[in-house]
């Protein structure tokens, strides 16, 4: 009976959190769209003092002249994130925290040009992404090597993300996202579920 209702209650966070976060991002999004507010200055710009808040602000914040930017954020950052809170559940707010700041702070300190604000949510996709399919294959387990391969299956054209292939894309955003997503993996290994034994 333990067991069944810390499953619901798993399975509900796995849900709730996400759709919060997303709540959160598309709030702030409308408000900046229909006041035009031009969040975008709370973004990173590399290697300036100014461009330091942005490591806290930009995942919430998205690109202004439609709603693709945030539409395409949103579904990634909801599955990723479910995954990972209904199968990391002990390590989920670490594991997103360092993605978060770690990921901002590489992007803030590596790229190059310092005119630019990034802003959005992917960088925190790509590092939940790196982190999800290491993560499977290190654990041995079946259950996430599955989940691995979903995410490899569903998003595995992501990893052209982390080329410069388009202007427009912070891909430096997604590198740092994603080292950090394989770092954190490593580094937390030896936590998170594992295989039973029989």
């Amino acid at each position: 009976m333990k067991h069944i209702q810390s499953d619901k209650m798993r399975t509900m966070e796995a849900i709730i959190y996400p759709l919060l976060l997303l709540a959160v991002m598309w709030i702030i999004f409308l408000v900046d769209r229909f006041f035009h507010l031009d969040l975008y200055r709370y973004g990173v710009k590399p290697q300036t003092i100014e461009g330091i808040k942005g490591i806290l602000f930009m995942p919430f914040i998205h690109g202004q002249k439609d709603y693709s930017h945030i539409i395409n954020n949103s579904v990634p950052i909801a599955v990723l994130l479910g995954t990972l809170i209904y199968f990391y559940r002990e390590i989920a707010l670490y594991v997103i925290l360092f993605i978060w700041i770690g990921g901002g702070f590489l992007l803030w300190y590596f790229a190059g040009n310092v005119n630019t604000y990034h802003i959005g949510m992917s960088g925190v996709i790509y590092g939940l992404f790196g982190f999800l399919i290491l993560s499977g294959f290190f654990k041995k387990y079946l259950p996430l090597q599955a989940i691995s391969f979903f995410v490899a299956f569903m998003y595995g054209s992501m990893i052209w993300g982390i080329l410069p292939t388009e202007e427009r894309i912070s891909w430096e955003g997604h590198l740092s996202g994603f080292l950090i997503g394989l770092l954190l993996a490593f580094a937390f290994r030896k936590k998170g579920p594992v295989a039973p034994k029989y």
